[in-house]
């Protein structure tokens, strides 16, 4: 009796793109909710504004769960394995976003509504989190040494897939009546998520154990703590990696997430304006990351990860002005450009950059933890920190593009920091570490 094939990478990579899609179509829709339907149903105690900041704030408690998904699922997955997590957070993910979906509004349960809202968002967040690393790490490491990149950035189409199906998905409940719309059609676009669930699982239960992994365990380098250890190995990789982080969670949930609520409830224009753009950046976006990712495998992870950089800083200010101009052109072009060009280009080689960096002992838990911990400012309060820069500029979003270039500049800093892994082995035996190689 033979053993079974391991699969290609090819189909590993489309495994992970496809779960991962999955789990961040579930996410993102939370976050289309939060700018367009949860003020006016779950905080219906609060004025507009308070209203849409307290709706906010619930979506960045899904990227404070987030770290406690990726810390623990990452432990785990360093000691048990990273298939057995994959399926797991899945599963979570899928639950959560169903019963969000089933949820009685403030005028039926009164504040049990928005308390019962944010436990699933919390449980939204574990999910996510722990999904992340594994999912990269299903790609990477079963990648070609010199197709890394390209393979790697599947996991990373997941989010821009995601955020396209989240996006058409509320794009085609708009078209009802807003009455229909608020009472049920919202509604709709969470419970689709049941059935995407069972796709998922389905998909992640046909792939093996990483290789990389396998080995691990056959040379029985297991790590007892994978936290203690990445600590103590990496702590300069982890830190720098979060840094490099900064924009492109700054990136995509500015355009993705604000600036979707200031079009529809600061300038009153119609949603679809918005809308409009995300669907197209995401599409964009599919299209892109692997390329970006393609092009690191022949020039390096930094030089692709510096030009999407760079071009989020110098766009930040024409981006503010076509937003402010309001017209469905000038959204719609800000939007498109933010989400696919920038930061596809800025996002595609990082899945190999990131997980390049660690040893294989400890890359779930860095992963988790550079992409989790990062991401609770760099992505969950994003919306919360614009809102008040552009309060502070009297609804004008000048402030928030000054923010932009900032973190533009922390994260090429953070970059030069770093070295190139480019060509650099995972292989856990010849792993390197912070200022030495072992």
């Amino acid at each position: 009796m033979t053993d079974k094939p391991p699969p290609s990478p090819r189909k590993v990579a489309i495994a992970a793109c496809v779960g991962a899609t999955i789990e961040w179509y579930d996410f993102f829709l939370y976050g289309t909710a939060a700018g367009l339907v949860f003020n006016k149903l779950f905080f219906t105690g609060l004025s507009g504004s308070a209203a849409t900041f307290a709706s906010f704030a619930t979506f960045a408690v899904g990227f404070l769960a987030r770290p406690v998904g990726g810390l623990v699922f990452g432990h785990f997955g360093d000691r048990i394995g990273r298939k057995q997590m994959l399926l797991l957070t899945l599963v979570i993910m899928g639950v959560g976003t169903t019963l969000i979906g089933l949820l009685p509004t403030y005028d039926r349960i009164g504040v049990w509504a928005p308390i019962l809202l944010v436990v699933l968002r919390i449980l939204q967040g574990i999910g996510v989190g722990g999904e992340y690393g594994g999912a990269v790490l299903l790609a990477v490491e079963y990648a070609p040494p010199g197709r890394r990149g390209f393979f790697g950035s599947f996991a990373h189409i997941g989010v821009p897939g995601g955020l396209f199906l989240a996006s058409a998905a509320f794009s085609l409940a708009s078209l009802l009546p807003d009455d229909a719309f608020l009472a049920w059609g919202w509604r709709v676009c969470f419970l689709v998520s049941a059935g995407l669930l069972a796709i998922g699982a389905y998909i992640r239960l046909s792939v093996m154990e990483t290789p990389a992994f396998a080995k691990v365990r056959e040379r029985k380098e297991v790590s007892s703590v994978p936290l203690f250890d990445l600590l103590k190995e990496h702590p300069r990789s982890l830190l720098l990696g979060m840094g490099t982080r900064y924009i492109e969670g700054f990136t995509f949930n500015l355009f993705s997430v604000y600036l979707l609520s200031y079009v529809a409830n600061d300038l009153k224009l119609p949603r679809s304006y918005a809308l409009n753009g995300i669907v197209v950046g995401a599409l964009i976006g599919v299209a892109l990351i692997p390329i970006a990712g393609a092009l690191s495998d022949r020039v390096g992870r930094k030089p692709v990860y510096r030009a999407g950089t760079w071009a989020a800083l110098l766009f930040a200010f024409p981006a503010a002005a076509l937003v402010q101009h309001g017209t469905s052109v000038t959204v719609f072009i800000a939007l498109a450009i933010g989400i696919g060009v920038l930061d596809g280009v800025i996002y595609g080689p990082l899945a190999a950059f990131w997980a390049e960096l660690f040893s294989t002992r400890v890359r779930y838990t860095a992963l988790g933890a550079l992409y989790q911990l990062s991401g609770i400012v760099a992505s969950g309060l994003t919306p919360l920190i614009a809102a008040w820069l552009v309060s502070l500029g009297g609804g004008d979003l000048w402030w928030l593009a000054t923010y932009n270039v900032l973190i533009a500049i922390i994260s090429l800093l953070s970059a030069r920091a770093l070295p190139e892994t480019l060509g650099r082995s995972l292989d856990s035996d010849k792993h390197v570490l912070d200022g030495a190689v072992r």
